[in-house]
């Protein structure tokens, strides 16, 4: 007679010199072959990943997709239903395109603050610059510094809608914000 483990609630488990059941086949209630398409994904020690993908999209569809899918990419397409079931169980309306939207604006208004804030150090190094050729350039103590700079130097203070046009190309896909960069463009 061969070695038996004895479960916890003192019923069989499975054979000693076999593997555990992996989690699809417990939670199924089925005898788990050795050659389960599920066991090199689902462990035993992780019941929760087939559950869910079980629950979104049933065994039968997922072991349908797995002998589809070759060999040495079925770990990556496991990881993907597991991550889509998931994220179906939070959103069952959107799923992971909920999730992809939302990264997809967070990132937008994160490219619009950068753009913004590249902006503002330009208008302040230029603001710094004339303040420096200001100072620079009146050795008179009278007078305001306007009337003492030359008309070049005058001209290279007053930012221009080209620089603020070379700093909305640079950010990509954001042309739309030129209006937004004009109110920093005012000393």
């Amino acid at each position: 007679m061969k070695d038996v483990v004895v479960a916890a609630g003192g019923g069989r488990a499975h054979p000693a010199s076999s593997t555990p059941p992996c989690a699809a086949c417990k939670l199924l209630r089925r005898r788990c072959a050795a050659g389960c398409v599920f066991a090199p994904y689902f462990p035993s020690s992780e019941p929760h990943r087939f559950a869910s993908v079980h629950k979104v999209f049933g065994a039968s569809n997922l072991n349908k997709l797995l002998q589809e899918v070759p060999a040495e990419h079925r770990g990556d397409a496991v990881s993907s239903l597991v991550y889509e079931a998931n994220a179906r169980m939070r959103d069952p309306i959107y799923g992971c395109v909920g999730a992809i939207s939302s990264l997809q604006r967070q990132v937008e208004s994160l490219q619009t603050q950068l753009a913004l804030a590249q902006a503002e150090m330009i208008r302040l190094k230029m603001g710094n610059a004339c303040a420096a050729r200001r100072l620079g350039g009146s050795s008179s103590g009278g007078g305001s510094p306007s009337s003492s700079m030359s008309p070049e130097v005058a001209r290279d203070c007053k930012p221009t809608a080209d620089l603020a046009r070379m700093v909305v190309e640079y950010q990509p896909n954001m042309m739309e914000m030129e209006l937004e960069y004009s109110r920093f463009w005012s000393f």
